[in-house]
């Protein structure tokens, strides 16, 4: 791997120079925060068909935390014709180097995050009503958590499908 890890300082000043930053997030990642002249090519995206021609010297790809960047590297490297650098820590890397981001606090939360916090809601739910008011209550814990393993597994999740329906997430970024 070429790629080389920057920090957010050293990205800014190639990207003074004609680098350009690609944030590898999903669509509701990108529109709820980014940084301001990231492009946002998700990861899917790019490992199906890679990165249109460009005229940069040099790409930077970023993530959320730098983990999900760090594991695509060698797909990332392979996606251009120029120098590949990973941004250090993601856009957290890049907030905690007090640098700006553009931040829409209107759009929802990001579909995984709704996932965790329904799944776990329903999780404790299913947990406490089962002590407190019936054991058949637990049965809720497990449905639930069976529908997490069969979502790891197939990559399908219901409660995912079904939170994007929900009127909150009517205008959820595509």
């Amino acid at each position: 791997m070429t790629g080389k890890v920057l920090t957010p300082q050293a990205a800014q000043e190639l990207l003074a120079k004609g680098a350009v930053l690609v944030d590898i997030r999903g669509a509701d990642e990108y529109a709820r925060e980014h940084i301001a002249d990231a492009k946002h090519m998700p990861m899917e995206q790019l490992s199906s068909q890679g990165m249109p021609n460009n005229s940069a010297n040099a790409v930077i790809f970023h993530c959320n935390s730098g983990n999900r960047t760090a594991m695509n590297a060698g797909v990332l490297d392979n996606c251009a014709t120029c120098e590949v650098y990973i941004l250090e820590g993601g856009i957290d890397g890049w907030k905690k180097a007090g640098m700006p981001v553009v931040k829409d606090a209107k759009q929802p939360l990001e579909l995984q995050r709704q996932v965790q916090i329904g799944a776990g809601s329903m999780i404790l739910a299913g947990v406490l009503l089962g002590t407190f008011v019936a054991p058949g209550w637990y049965a809720l814990s497990g449905f639930v958590g069976a529908g997490l393993i069969m979502a790891g597994v197939t990559g399908f999740c219901g409660l995912a499908r079904m939170l994007l329906v929900m009127p909150w997430n009517k205008n959820m970024a595509k």
